[in-house]
């Protein structure tokens, strides 16, 4: 039943009466996206994590001695005390 069910689509992948198999494309179409969204996001979540806690910390009392929130000595010694 299955094989008589194939043999009427016929070589190239069309339909029965000659037309494009639209069906056959479309699922190999969403094969294909769905392969490569699930390839970019394994990719994105095994990338490591931007900066380390020290890092970050050392972003942020940066973005403060930029924004005028601290002094410079004030700067100084806390960047001091994050080693």
């Amino acid at each position: 039943m299955v094989t008589e069910f194939l043999m009427q689509w016929g070589p190239g992948w069309h339909g029965p009466h000659g037309g494009p198999g639209w069906p056959v494309g479309l699922f190999f179409l969403l094969l294909i996206v769905a392969l490569v969204v699930t390839v970019s996001w394994l990719a994105l979540r095994a990338r490591p994590r931007r900066t380390s806690a020290a890092e970050r910390a050392k972003e942020i009392l940066a973005e403060r001695y930029a924004r005028g929130e601290i002094s410079s000595e004030e700067y100084r010694e806390r960047l001091g005390g994050l080693g």
